[in-house]
């Protein structure tokens, strides 16, 4: 069963149009929520007039006095400027466009978004501060009572003045990972209804459903015994979905009102309410000798934390973690900063820390290539950890499990047809072809399961012999539904569809962490598999007795699906059978076992991407002409979802490197509030891939698997951007901004021809 290119069991009902959202649930008598949201900035309130509202048959308004919520704090996490609350409702102060000042409730939607527009707001604008580099000097302030715009900082306690003096050659540079839009195909949504029981139920699109029935019990004072949440199924996440202030309003409007609320945003909220990704401005210096050996390096990180400081303030954590990516670098330095800004809050996305790593240091190594006039490729090479290194730390503290960079890099390199490549540049570059030829090589490696965290995995076999899995972990896209499903009948020996996974609702599943960070295979299918083979030692005693023998005699024949005596192949006693029997006995509750698996560390997946553009250098248009992703994520339970993965990965890594930024003016207005604005890449922008499969299996789980979700993304970045500047290098341009395309390409090749 492991390693089976199997078809996902999901996507008969996705395929069909019969997946479940919120969107879809039925909830008779809901009103509808609709919020207010800031046009501007930052502004002082100067007043709410709400008396337009009354015009709307059935409509009710609420503000800030009528909300009894208090404030949203910042994550409990040390070093987060705990003062730098959320209002749930601005009262005084808006501080991005986006902010929620009212929420209106109707019978309809339509009647929602007139009822809306009826509550006028007097705003009284203040200046504005977008850039987290100017949110740093503080001439604007978000919290003029702090005195600073600092929401997270860890500086250099003691920095090394003599890092580079022995270095023979030492270059610098300045990357700005840009602001991106998770951009789920389906929006953020929820529906609440408060029971007879006093209990609430939320069906919330979202990838941690028991952390939110978590946050939202005590918000609401129900504890976790008073809340249900289920989660059916997501239209993507990114990082980017789970309890918000707009979804711990709604049940409290539930609870206030008597009656279920439901909302769901539309796009062009989605575009300005949901978290955002990236944001950080990144400083490096990196130095080594005229060989090619790299010797120190020292990374600077000012983060944009938007306007509430949240996850995104201490993601710079996890870019210093692993500023040394895959290269052997005795000496690093690293600090970072993070900044509130007048912009939408910023968040975990694809990657989450990781992707700003890869490109700082693979843009470094890019720089001391060119410098030494060496191939980028060769440097790298020269620079890799070696497979017989591990496990080892890092000199920015991460500790590697497993990797063979070195066979990655080279599995590529072939791939791509590096060589031929390099040769065909040779000659369009003599011949003066317009378009040019640009070559980037990547070679990464990421954290997953990064927080080290438990994950439920519950197996239980039911009457009919089949088998039911209650996982902890949950799927908005991943696949879980197969992939754990083969794990389960792997270690029972039933087919696959003879496993059902049961997830996302927290009355059904009795804990769990929910899905992020790349961990779910790791833990929850390892928690999985580890149930399951608790659940066949019960059965070798419960068939023992059918069987009349020793337990210890008892084996289960996975190819047939039952047990039978060692070394006496028949008769066989089939899960069926068995279960019929402690059934019938009133013991089937034997047969079932809740397992909590913990890893003792996190796991470090790695690859190696080519990439080959060719730029038109008299309009600046680039074409992505091919990508080969070499990704390692140890043992691969189905290729074929794995694969998938990837390809979703390379291609937002691929939107970063050319298509996608969220930007705004100076006065903090979104230039991009919906796809026309943003350039959210399609199948006709991008070729297909080259992926190619590897497997370095970690110990620290009986899979042997790591992360897979987020590995295409954090490669590809850095390999595309590093083959623009390769196609422009002849004309003496030495580094182009993400998303290095069109008019940014055009600019850079005039400034360098003048």
């Amino acid at each position: 069963m492991m390693g089976q290119r199997i078809l996902r069991v999901e996507d008969d009902r996705f395929l069909r149009g019969e997946g479940l959202y919120v969107e879809n649930q039925e909830v008779p008598g809901a009103l509808h929520a609709t919020f207010v949201r800031s046009p501007v900035a930052h502004a002082r309130i100067a007043g709410i007039d709400t008396s337009g509202v009354a015009s709307v048959p059935g409509a009710q308004v609420f503000t800030a006095a009528d909300v009894e919520l208090g404030a949203f704090p910042p994550p409990p996490i040390p070093g987060i400027n705990d003062k730098m609350v959320r209002p749930f409702l601005a009262s005084d102060v808006v501080r991005f466009v986006g902010d929620i000042v009212a929420v209106v409730l109707t019978e309809d939607r339509a009647a929602g978004a007139d009822a809306a527009e009826l509550v006028l707001v007097d705003y009284d604008p203040l200046p504005a501060v977008v850039d987290p580099e100017a949110g740093l000097a503080g001439d604007v302030l978000l919290y003029p009572e702090l005195g600073t715009n600092v929401c997270a900082s860890h500086p250099l306690e003691a920095p090394d003045r003599a890092l580079f003096e022995s270095c023979d050659v030492v270059v610098s540079g300045r990357l700005v990972s840009q602001r991106l839009a998770a951009c789920p195909l389906e929006a953020r949504g929820c529906v609440a209804e408060l029971g007879e029981d006093g209990r609430m139920t939320l069906w919330l699109s979202t990838q941690t459903p028991h952390l939110d029935r978590h946050v939202l019990g005590l918000f609401l004072g129900l504890g976790d015994e008073g809340v249900r949440v289920v989660a059916p199924d997501v239209g993507g996440g990114f990082g980017a979905k789970g309890l918000s202030v707009e979804t711990v309003i709604v049940p409290w409007l539930a609870r206030k009102t008597g009656r279920p609320v439901r909302w769901t945003e539309s796009r062009s909220e989605n575009m300005v309410a949901m978290q955002h990704g990236r944001a950080a401005v990144l400083e490096f210096t990196l130095g080594g000798s005229r060989d090619g050996e790299v010797q120190a390096y020292r990374l600077r990180v000012v983060q944009d934390a938007g306007a509430y400081p949240g996850l995104g303030a201490i993601l710079p954590g996890f870019t210093a973690l692993m500023s040394s990516g895959v290269y052997a670098i005795p000496k690093i330095e690293s600090d970072t900063v993070s900044v509130v800004t007048n912009t939408t809050p910023t968040g975990p996305f694809r990657g989450a820390g990781r992707p700003e790593a890869a490109q700082a240091i693979e843009r470094a190594m890019d720089l001391f290539a060119a410098e030494l006039g060496l191939d980028p490729a060769e440097v790298r090479r020269r620079n890799l950890y070696p497979p017989d290194a591990f496990p080892l730390t890092t000199a920015s503290g991460a500790g590697y499990d497993s990797g063979d960079y070195g066979r990655a890099l080279d599995l590529a390199l072939e791939t791509a047809g590096y060589e031929a490549l390099r040769e065909e540049q040779r000659r369009r570059r003599e011949s003066g072809d317009t378009r040019a030829l640009g070559i980037g090589v990547s070679v990464y490696v990421e954290i997953t399961n990064g927080l080290v965290e438990p994950e439920l995995g519950d197996v239980e076999i039911t009457p009919e012999g089949e088998a039911v899995l209650r996982t902890g972990s949950f799927s908005h896209g991943q696949g879980h539904e197969t992939t754990f499903a083969m794990i389960v009948a792997d270690r029972l020996g039933l087919p696959v569809e003879a496993v059902r996974v049961i997830k996302g609702d927290t009355d059904e599943v009795s804990q769990g962490t929910g899905t992020y960070g790349s961990k779910s295979t790791q833990i929850g299918g390892a928690a999985a598999r580890q149930a399951a083979e608790v659940v066949v030692e019960r059965a070798r005693v419960l068939a023992s007795e059918q069987l009349e023998a020793s337990a210890d005699d008892i084996v289960l024949d996975a190819e047939r699906g039952g047990f039978h005596v060692v070394g006496s192949p028949t008769p066989v006693l089939a899960w069926k059978e068995l279960a019929a029997a402690a059934a019938a006995e009133g013991r089937l509750a034997e047969l079932r076992a809740a397992e909590i698996f913990k890893a003792d560390a996190p796991t470090f997946p790695f690859g190696a991407h080519v990439a080959a553009v060719e730029v038109d250098t008299e309009t600046g248009e680039v074409e992505l002409r091919r990508l080969v992703a070499v990704d390692d994520a140890g043992t691969i339970v189905n290729p074929l979802i794995a694969e998938g993965q990837v390809h979703g990965g390379v291609a937002a890594g691929v939107g970063q490197a050319l298509f996608e930024e969220f930007a705004y003016d100076e006065e903090g207005n979104p230039l991009a509030a919906s796809f026309l604005g943003y350039a959210f890449a399609s199948a006709a922008e991008l070729p297909s891939w080259d992926v190619v499969g590897m497997e370095t299996p970690t110990p620290l789980n009986a899979l042997g698997a790591k992360g897979i979700g987020e590995s295409g993304t954090i490669g590809s970045t850095p390999a595309v951007q590093s083959a623009v500047v390769d196609a422009l290098a002849p004309f003496g341009v030495r580094h182009v901004e993400m998303p290095a395309n069109g008019e940014r390409v055009w600019r850079a090749l005039q400034a360098a021809r003048a």
